[in-house]
C-alpha cells in the first residue's frame, strides 16, 4: 500500500485522485490533518513550479513534525496538484491563477468561489463564437518522499476541449460545468466520475504516477 499525502484541502480533489489510483493507494488530505502544515506561496510562473514548490515546502515541514517517524516508516510521500484551465481567447487565462480568478479583480486573498470564476470567465468570453472557445485543463503532480531529499518527480498531463457559455451539470468541481472535452457534447460535470477520470487531465498525469510507483501493476 502507497500512502499519498495529498497537498490540499479539497475533499473533491482528494476523493478523485483516490478513484483514479484505486487498490494499492491510500490518500490522505494532508492540509486536514495536519492544519498546522503552512500553506505555501504559489509564485512560480507554471503549474509543475507551483507543484514543486508545495510539495518541497510541505514534506519538508512533515519531516519535522511529530508524525516524522511514523510517516517515514511508512515510506509516505506528499503529492502536490497544480492544475487549471487555460483559455485560448484569453490568452491562456486563467491558467495558474485558476482557482483564484474572480479574486484577482478586488484586493480578497486566497481562492474564488467556483462560481464566481465561472461567472466571471462566461463573462469575460460572451460575444466570442464557440469554435474560438478553445480550451484545455492542465494538470502538474510533483511526488515527494516524507524526508526525502532528492528531486521532485514530476508528472503532467492535458485535456483538450472548448467552453461552453451555459454551465451544465451537476458533477465536478471548478470549471467543469463550462468545459466540454473534445470529441464530446457533455461538460465534466455531465460525464460521470467514471468517464471523467478515464480522459481528465488529472488521470492522465496520475497514470504516469502509477506507473512509475508500481511499475509490475
Amino acid at each position: 500500500m502507497t500512502t499519498l499525502l495529498i497537498a490540499t484541502r479539497n475533499a473533491h480533489k482528494v476523493g478523485e485522485i483516490q478513484a483514479i489510483l484505486g487498490a494499492g493507494f491510500r490518500c490522505r488530505a494532508l492540509l486536514q490533518e495536519f492544519p498546522a502544515a503552512p500553506v505555501p506561496v504559489e509564485d512560480a510562473d507554471s503549474f509543475a513550479g507551483n507543484a514543486v514548490l508545495k510539495v518541497r515546502s510541505l514534506a519538508g515541514w512533515l519531516a519535522s513534525s511529530p508524525a516524522a517517524q511514523e510517516l517515514e516508516a511508512e515510506r509516505a510521500c506528499v503529492l502536490a496538484d497544480d492544475s487549471g484551465l487555460e483559455v485560448d481567447a484569453l490568452g491562456g487565462a486563467p491558467g495558474i491563477h485558476s482557482a483564484r480568478f474572480a479574486a484577482l479583480d478586488s484586493a480578497q486573498t486566497g481562492n474564488s468561489p467556483d462560481q464566481d470564476n465561472n461567472t466571471k470567465l462566461v463573462r469575460l468570453l460572451a460575444g466570442v463564437p464557440a469554435e474560438k472557445r478553445s480550451a484545455r485543463f492542465r494538470c502538474a503532480l510533483a511526488l515527494m518522499p516524507v524526508g526525502g531529499t532528492a528531486a521532485p518527480q514530476v508528472f503532467e498531463g492535458t485535456c483538450e476541449g472548448r467552453i461552453d457559455l451555459t454551465p451544465r451539470g451537476a458533477g465536478g468541481f471548478g470549471y467543469d460545468p463550462l468545459f466540454i472535452p473534445v470529441g464530446l457534447e457533455q461538460s465534466f460535470a455531465e460525464l460521470g466520475e467514471k468517464t471523467k477520470n478515464r480522459i481528465s487531465h488529472r488521470s492522465q498525469a496520475l497514470a504516469k504516477l502509477r506507473a512509475w510507483v508500481r511499475p509490475a501493476d
